[in-house]
């Protein structure tokens, strides 16, 4: 870390390094968005932030975004390994560049977060939610995320949570007082319509649902309740799992016959547009922290529909509707509710706009990480020198 006075580094650009996703611009997931919106807005406050992204999924051409330098390195293209053999990668490229902050995501990296720290930089670990309880991983899996758990107690300057729930997991699991900072969304909403046409589908007369598909994420209960309804309109699966072919075959095969659309995952104006135009929006994941692409959906003014969960409930707060999706006969009443009757709902869908612009504004949500980050720095310059200043006292 450079030697610079407390007030100069609150009133100067921080040279931030952001590692642990597949990169931007983002075309996976929340984290990607996460890296995306952060950096370029912290570009536009005036600091300095590199993003590494995996050559998979970022065009190894690209060094820059909208202000954003890029890192393009490679992966090992497995389930166990991508992530930490990318993240190992970067960090270690990532020594002797002057990093005055390195911001980690997923708890999967936890056991690496003393490398930055040889170089001086501060490490904040973003720990996302609790990983090990998907279905996707085995023993050996699950084993190492919860190694990753208490190593994210211990390693990082700074654990960050995005859910209150995950924020009050770590404190009564192991003690640890995480710093909680909300993902954020937009309230516009698209006007465009391209993408449903291109789809067959009208605005207003389907029903959506986003997220990878993974077993935890409940698109086979969805799905399920569905075709058991006397619903008239199309359901939207969208979304897509670089790691989980058998479980989206089995879907395609349930959905075989039904008024049921798979796209794939769909990014971007295309995303928006589906949000914003939507009969209803299901989130039905079991397992993680804040989902994305929930508090993106009722940014739009969609209705949500969510599996009843501690996360799922503490985003939608009273601005949604909220029941047990293993209840498929339940969620299959609610869907048909929602066709017979969606006026009913409107005031929902203003709420949970409202909602989103008051909790989950993405200024606010940079403003709470710049802080921080900056917090970090100067402490860290502040500790240095009252020890040099002690070490001057007693050579006196």
């Amino acid at each position: 870390m450079h030697d610079r006075a407390v007030k100069d580094i609150l009133g100067q650009s921080l040279n931030i390094a952001v590692v642990g996703t597949r990169g931007i611009p983002a075309n996976y997931g929340g984290f990607e968005t996460f890296a995306q919106e952060l950096s370029t807005r912290l570009v536009q406050r005036g600091h300095r932030v590199t993003v590494y992204g995996r050559s998979h999924y970022v065009d190894s051409g690209l060094r820059e975004f909208d202000g954003v330098s890029i890192r393009v390195l490679p992966a090992v293209r497995h389930k166990y390994l991508e992530t930490v053999s990318h993240t190992a990668l970067s960090l270690l490229l990532a020594l002797g560049r002057g990093f005055d902050v390195v911001l980690i995501c997923n708890a999967a990296n936890a056991f690496m977060s003393w490398m930055p720290r040889l170089a001086g930089a501060r490490v904040v670990l973003n720990v996302d939610g609790i990983e090990r309880k998907r279905r996707k991983w085995n023993l050996a899996g699950r084993t190492f995320y919860l190694m990753g758990e208490r190593l994210a107690t211990w390693l990082p300057h700074q654990v960050v949570t995005d859910a209150k729930a995950i924020q009050h997991y770590y404190l009564e699991k192991y003690g640890c007082s995480s710093r909680f900072i909300p993902y954020g969304a937009s309230t516009q909403k698209s006007g465009d319509t391209g993408v449903l046409r291109h789809l067959g589908v009208e605005p207003g007369r389907y029903l959506l649902y986003v997220s990878r598909l993974e077993p935890e994420n409940n698109a086979h209960l969805v799905l399920q309740a569905y075709k058991r309804s006397s619903v008239p309109y199309p359901l939207l699966l969208v979304g897509d799992a670089p790691y989980s072919p058998r479980y989206i075959d089995g879907l395609k095969r349930a959905a075989a016959g039904a008024n049921v659309l798979m796209p794939g995952a769909i990014f971007g104006r295309g995303y928006r547009e589906l949000i914003s135009h939507c009969l209803c929006y299901f989130q039905a994941s079991e397992v993680g922290g804040t989902h994305p692409a929930l508090i993106e959906a009722m940014g739009a003014g969609a209705l949500a529909v969510v599996n009843d969960t501690p996360e799922n409930r503490e985003v939608v707060g009273d601005c949604g509707l909220v029941l047990p999706f293993r209840q498929v006969d339940r969620l299959t009443g609610l869907m048909e509710e929602i066709c017979a009757a969606p006026e009913k709902y409107e005031s929902l869908r203003c709420q949970a706009r409202q909602r989103v612009a008051r909790c989950y504004d993405w200024e606010k949500v940079v403003d709470q990480y710049e802080e921080l980050f900056c917090s970090l720095v100067s402490g860290g310059f502040t500790q240095r020198r009252r020890g040099a200043e002690r070490g001057r006292e007693d050579s006196i």
